[in-house]
């Protein structure tokens, strides 16, 4: 039974730029995990409390404007910060359950000087551990004006029965270098997660699977034009120019041969639960393993540095 993990993808929507009301929506689902046998339970990026959907439907590059201003010091309001125990409860679940979770959300790092906004991807253990948080080490695009560039500390894997785990965020999965650093530390089972939408996750899915010979999986939220809270900060400016669909999902599993075990699943809020058995790894690692017997570290080596940055070092303090 060691061999064999359930894992539960949530497919949801936050409660939009609402931590208290989203950690309520992440609490029940994962009780719904739980009874569905999950050992792990994956949400989407930045879930909590939410994706930056305003800066491509309000001008965001605009610059020094009070609409900005006020949305922004709304998103900091709304954001995490982890030292103040604002996962305690998530913690506490995960340990009562038995069941380790991937949640995306928005740090508002206290080793940062507690304003700047860091898009972070956490892994609580089965025992209600904090293991990683790893700060995106990119904001893509328009995402660059209101995340900061995060570090390499939670470049790391997890043990979960014979699984080894690691995770990136959204566009990270694109970059081969973050990718091959958790490959080299024994991932096996790769977890993708993304604010939405199946054509960012239809190719790469299955290219990391094929690529590490490990299971992939991709987690997207879901949003619609309905689920913008109607007290949001210049809510009739961010409604007046939004589509129907924000976030269509696509989630979905790839196994190590890069065929589909769920296909990117579009259109609905949903809890998708499969189970998973390690010894395919082992199957599909007999041809190719890009870190092991089909790597050459003499010639090519990769250098991972995981300091947390910050601004101070406080000596004899």
């Amino acid at each position: 039974m060691n061999d064999l993990l359930t894992i539960g993808m949530a497919q949801i929507s936050p409660v939009w730029l609402n931590k208290t009301l989203t950690i309520e929506k992440i609490k029940d689902y994962i009780k719904k995990a739980s009874l569905k046998q999950c050992n792990l339970i994956v949400f989407g990026e930045s879930l909590l409390p939410g994706y930056p959907f305003w800066l491509s439907l309000t001008n965001g590059a605009e610059f020094n404007t009070s609409l900005q201003k006020e949305i922004h010091a709304h998103y900091i309001e709304n954001a995490i910060q982890i030292e103040s125990g604002e996962l305690d409860e998530v913690c506490a679940l995960a340990k009562e359950h038995k069941i380790a979770i991937y949640l995306g959300i928005i740090e508002r790092a206290k080793n940062r000087g507690g304003h700047s906004l860091y898009c972070s991807l956490v892994y609580v253990n089965e025992h209600g551990e904090i293991q990683s948080v790893h700060r995106k080490l990119q904001p893509t695009y328009e995402e660059r004006l209101t995340w900061s560039p995060g570090d390499g500390n939670g470049l790391k894997v997890h043990s979960l029965k014979r699984f080894t785990v690691g995770g990136l965020n959204c566009w990270e999965n694109w970059m081969p270098l973050p990718r091959t650093s958790l490959y080299a530390q024994g991932e096996n089972l790769h977890i993708a997660v993304w604010p939405g939408a199946d054509r960012n996750t239809h190719d790469i899915t299955r290219f990391i699977a094929k690529e590490a010979r490990s299971f992939v999986v991709s987690v997207s939220g879901f949003m619609t034009k309905e689920d913008f809270p109607k007290d949001t900060p210049h809510y009739s400016e961010i409604i007046k120019n939004a589509p129907e669909i924000l976030a269509n999902g696509g989630s979905c599993i790839s196994g190590p041969d890069g065929e589909w075990i769920i296909p990117p699943v579009v259109g609905k809020e949903e809890l998708i639960v499969t189970t998973i058995n390690f010894q395919r790894v082992l199957e599909e690692r007999h041809n190719f393993d890009a870190v092991g017997h089909y790597s050459r570290p003499d010639v090519t080596k990769l250098t991972l540095n995981r300091e947390r940055q910050s601004t101070i070092d406080i000596i004899n303090e």
